[in-house]
């Protein structure tokens, strides 16, 4: 009798267990994982810097090789995946959506870092920078790269219009503030966030006599700075003052303080009231 109840009682739970098991298959919802992807990466050999050097590339929707559109190129500093480039690409996805128009569809090219101090930086005057970055100042390099090996690359692999911008904060932007004064026609468009024009005691600030600085040729440049110092603040007023006065006629120009940023919340705020100020001039 045990025996047979014993029975009984298996078989209901193997019938139990069935019916759960047919049930979930009824609701079974089919699922599939693949990578979601932005961009892509490629790594190019520089001769100028001789080393290998990593670009993210960011496509915009649309984009084909057998097309005939041209499209202008944002040339991201910073911009490794896990520095700039993934947020600045959805800002540009965001400013080429046919609903807002702040940008027509651009590619992104973010160049990966190897040592910022050391491509950022201009040779420094003052011993005490060298000891304390002993890298730095190898701009002249790094720029040499940008116009003699980058562009011409990014140029031959992709269909681009002449339109070149580039972005740089921090380091990033005395790079950009560099190139913008001393080789302008190497990009039509600055968007310079807090620039560290401290470096060298300022020497990129004092130099007029020296340095024949050339006005941005049709271009625009965008400047920002944040909550960021005394230093910073009037390093980036008195920036923006000879920009007005000798670089580019004020249309073009613009310098926005942001109050309640810091330098590590600026970057994206920046950016994309740069774009809006990019859109208003186009």
């Amino acid at each position: 009798m045990k025996f047979s109840r014993l029975k009984h009682s298996v078989a209901a739970i193997l019938l139990c267990i069935l019916a759960l098991k047919t049930d979930a298959q009824k609701n079974k919802i089919l699922t599939t994982s693949k990578p979601f992807v932005i961009g892509h990466t490629i790594t190019m050999h520089s001769a100028e810097l001789r080393e290998e050097r990593i670009l993210n590339i960011y496509l915009p929707e649309g984009y084909t090789a057998t097309d005939t559109l041209k499209y202008p190129v944002i040339y991201l500093l910073d911009g490794s995946a896990d520095e700039d480039f993934i947020h600045i690409a959805g800002l540009v996805q965001f400013a080429g959506f046919s609903w807002i128009k702040l940008l027509p569809p651009t590619i992104v090219v973010g160049i990966a870092n190897v040592d910022r101090k050391r491509d950022f930086t201009f040779e420094p005057t003052d011993t005490t920078f060298i000891k304390e970055f002993p890298t730095s100042g190898h701009s002249n390099d790094f720029i040499r790269f940008i116009e003699k090996e980058l562009q011409p690359l990014i140029k031959k692999e992709y269909r681009t219009s002449e339109e070149r911008t580039i972005i740089g904060q921090s380091f990033g932007g005395l790079l950009a503030t560099e190139i913008a004064l001393k080789q302008p026609a190497l990009f039509n468009n600055y968007i310079i966030i807090s620039p560290s024009l401290w470096w060298d005691d300022e020497s990129l600030l004092r130099v007029k006599s020296e340095v024949e600085y050339k006005s941005v040729p049709n271009g625009k440049i965008y400047l920002a700075v944040g909550k960021e110092g005394k230093k910073m603040v009037n390093d980036s007023k008195t920036l923006n003052k000879y920009f007005h006065r000798n670089v580019t006629p004020s249309k073009q120009l613009r310098y926005e303080y942001f109050k309640n940023e810091d330098h590590a919340t600026i970057m994206h705020l920046a950016v994309y009231n740069a774009f809006k100020f990019f859109s208003k001039n186009r």
